[in-house]
Parts: C-alpha cells; structure tokens; sequence
C-alpha cells in the first residue's frame, strides 16, 4: 500500500438481504479494494447483540488489530433538497445545509430549483447560481432545473430545458399547486407542453402532485369560516387531492413518453395511482420523506411539534403510513429523501393562524438514522433495501458516476454506522440554520459516527473536523 493509500479495517458491510461480510477497504480518493477477513456470512440476527456481536467477529481480527465492527454505507444521497443559495438564505444555505448533510450520512445533494433567487429555470440562472456557491459547500452538489408558469412562453422554454439539460440538470422540477411567486405552479396543458420537451432530454420530470382547483375551492371556503387551525389546512390538502393530480400525470404520460417522478408522495391513494401507472408499463417513479412515515395527523394534536409538522402535502393518516413503508419494501417507492427546508422557526413557524406557517421540516441530518432505527431495526425494511433507499437507487436513477456502492473504482463514499446504540434527537445540536425538527425528543436506535467524501473525513462525531467548503464539487448529470 502506498503512502496516499488509507485503509479502514474489521467494517461490516451488506452482502445482500440481511446478511453482511467482515472487510478491510483500501482507498484514496476512490475505492481501491475491498478485502475480505473471511468468505463467511453473518447474519444479522446473530450480530444484533453487541456482545454476541464481539464474541462472533474477534475469532477473525488478527492479534493487535482495531476491534471497529461498525456498518460502512455507500455515502447516503438526498436528491430533494432545499439549501436556499442564492436568495432565501435567512432561512438556511449551502454551509449550513451540507454541514447538516455531513452529519446526517450524506455525502451528495440535488438542491431544488424553485427556492433560489433568481430559480434555476434558464442557464443564466444556473450559472449565477453556480458563482454563488462557490467555496460554499462541505458535499457534492448537483441540481435541479425547473420550470415556473410565470412568464411561460413556449419558444424560450425549450431553450431553456435544452441548454440545462446539456449542462448537467439532474432533471426538471414543476407544480400542480405552488405558493412561491417566484416559482408558480402550471395548468396542466402547460404541463403536458413541458413533458413534450423534457422527454427530449432523457431527464425526468419531477412534480409536486397536488391538485390546486380542489386545494383553492376548499382553502377559501375554510379561511370565509374562519378555520385557521391546522385540521382545515389537513383537509384541504388530504389524500384525494394528491390522488387526482397524479391521475392528471397519468393521462399527460399515455400521451407523452416523458419520465415522471412525483416527489414527497403522502398517502394510500397516492400510492395507487402510481402503482397503477407502473402497471400501465409508464415511465412513473415516486419517493417518500421520513415524516410521512412516522407521523400522522394525530400529532397535530401534540402543541409542542404542531407547527414543526406542517409540510406540503401534510402527512396523513395510519393507513397511509402503512401503505408506505409497504411501497418501500416493494420497491414501488424508489428512494427516500428529506425534501428538507428549513426556516428561523422564531419568525416563520410561530403563529396561530396555520395557513400562515412555514411549511418545511429541515431533515437532511436525520434521514439515514431513522430509516435504520425505524425501517431495518423494527424489520420493515431489509439492510440491502435500506441502503439502496438511501443511496444506491438515487445514483442509478440519476446516473450519478461512481457513487452509490461499495466497489472498487467508486468514489471513496461512506458513512460508518452504529446500529448498537441510540441517540435522542435534540435541535439544539443540529447542523442547519433552523433547529427545529418534529423528531424532538425522539429516540434513534442509529447513530452516524463518521462520514467521508471522496476519501475525505467530512464529519466524525468524536472530533471538531476543520469545514473545508471548497471541497464539496458540482456534479454533472449527463
């Protein structure tokens, strides 16, 4: 080995299902080997006590070696995200959003197009958000475009899709219902006119799936009869209105060959529209977000978190809950992010009037350690899917180059993972701008102890690291 080369010895990782392998790994900026300590499988059941754990694996260290055990995973991916450079920076930015992103596991981020000033709908607008990032981010970065139905003009939008596209857009974000002047939402004649040009490019077609004239007809009808409270806005906003604008994709996708993902999917209904187009062999795609999957709207109820909660779509009910974590596990549900957006909570999630709250959660730092405590601990969720939830489907899908796996020749990515002890989620220790999560107080039986980018040591839970912010890069997805 030479000197340039580091080596990190007795690491778990997963051989498949719920089995893992005892390995060294060798790398430098990538992955060089994986060695094997021994050609035998464990099973998880039989390392899930710690002791019986030690008892199991010290047989093959050799004399004098670190004792780790710990889980390696590829470096986690969230590709829904919401950083907010340039533009809305009082509420979160690139420092302190991939600062939160290291902690949580999460070596590479795909930043939403609609919460930058000037949104990132033209190669102008790339590039002038391209200048301000620069030196401004601790993990690999790559972006959405977007399309808003502001100013929409047909000539210039495929000029626009076009030279986004070729300059590496990880595709292209748009709303059935948007409350961002900045970034309004289309008609779904003007969606269908987008998915014409955005199938040209390969790339999908990413779509907050609400229906608006439902939302607008019941929002008003609630706000003349004075409901401000949190069950009007639920109502508003419940499963039926997810339901039919996916059925609107739908329709748009049997007359257009475009790729459609529908981002934070809440609920059962949902869920079946979209396995509907999968049966219907349609380019459909979906993913889901940690509070979907924990919370329901009986946590409303709960005055110390109400606000915390609130999101676009809401969460909803058991039943959507449980249809969830089943479209994880059969993999009609892709990948799981955070769709984090964080805010000061002090000013944006503070009133009484729930149609005036802030709607985000910042979530990028607590994604990983949930899925494991709640999805592969509690058995709803296999290592192997778990991982590939957090990380190796979004690079396929993506076709994001060397990342995603634990193989030689990709990128030196990974998080080590303790799945042996537990930590209680406290805001006042996290990373981002705003620290306020609905996850207060909640027990994780996961804890991320280090994180490493491209061979690089980003975060390390026993060690102040120096935050080097030129070192996270843009990526180009081609």
């Amino acid at each position: 080995m030479n000197e340039s080369q580091n080596i990190i010895k007795n690491i778990l990782i997963s051989a498949g299902e719920n089995k893992l392998k005892l390995c060294d790994i060798v790398y430098d900026s990538k992955i060089i080997e994986v060695n094997l300590k021994t050609e035998t499988l464990f099973d998880w059941v039989d390392l899930a006590n710690i002791h019986i754990r030690n008892a199991v694996l010290k047989n093959y260290l050799v004399e004098g070696e670190e004792k780790n055990f710990m889980l390696a995973i590829p470096g986690a991916i969230d590709s829904h995200v919401h950083f907010n450079t340039p533009g809305f920076e009082f509420r979160d930015d690139f420092e302190h959003g991939s600062k939160s992103a290291a902690r949580g596991g999460v070596t590479t981020v795909i930043d939403m197009p609609c919460t930058s000033i000037p949104p990132v709908t033209s190669l102008e607008n790339l590039n002038a958000k391209l200048n301000a990032l620069k030196g401004r981010s601790l993990v690999d970065y790559a972006f959405w475009g977007g399309i808003s139905g502001r100013n929409f003009n047909e000539t210039k939008l495929e000029k626009n899709i076009f030279e986004l596209a070729e300059t590496g857009v990880a595709g292209f974000k748009v709303y059935f219902i948007s409350g961002m002047e900045s970034f309004t939402d289309l008609t779904e004649k003007q969606m269908e006119i987008a998915a014409r040009l955005i199938e040209r490019t390969g790339k999908p077609m990413a779509v907050h799936a609400e229906d608006k004239k439902l939302i607008s007809v019941r929002e008003l009808k609630f706000k003349n009869a004075n409901r401000n409270d949190w069950k009007a806005y639920c109502e508003s906003r419940d499963a039926r209105s997810e339901a039919i604008a996916i059925d609107k994709l739908i329709s748009i996708a049997r007359m257009v060959n475009c790729k459609i993902h529908v981002v934070h999917l809440s609920s059962y209904l949902g869920l079946e529209q979209i396995k509907k187009a999968q049966s219907e062999k349609l380019f459909f795609t979906t993913e889901t977000c940690p509070q979907y999957l924990h919370f329901t709207q009986k946590d409303f109820e709960n005055q110390a978190i109400k606000n915390f909660l609130k999101t676009a779509p809401p969460v909803k009910c058991e039943k959507d809950m449980d249809a969830l974590w089943e479209g994880l596990k059969n993999n009609s549900i892709l990948f799981v992010v955070t769709d984090h957006a964080g805010c000061d909570p002090n000013l944006e999630k503070s009133s009484q009037n729930f149609w005036e709250v802030y709607g985000g959660i910042p979530g990028v730092e607590h994604r990983v350690p949930f899925l494991f405590s709640e999805g592969f601990l509690k058995n709803k969720l296999t290592l192997e899917n778990t991982i590939n939830l957090l990380s190796t489907n979004i690079a396929d899908y993506f076709k994001i180059s060397n990342k995603g796996k634990l193989l030689p020749k990709y990128d030196a990515d990974f998080c080590f993972i303790d799945l042996w002890n537990s930590q209680v989620i406290n805001s006042s220790q996290m990373q981002c701008k705003g620290k306020y999560t609905p996850f207060e107080g909640i027990t994780f039986n996961t804890i991320v102890l280090q994180t490493f980018l491209r061979g690089k040591k980003i975060y390390d839970i026993h060690e102040q690291l120096f935050d080097d912010y030129n070192y996270g890069a843009f990526l180009e997805l081609n």
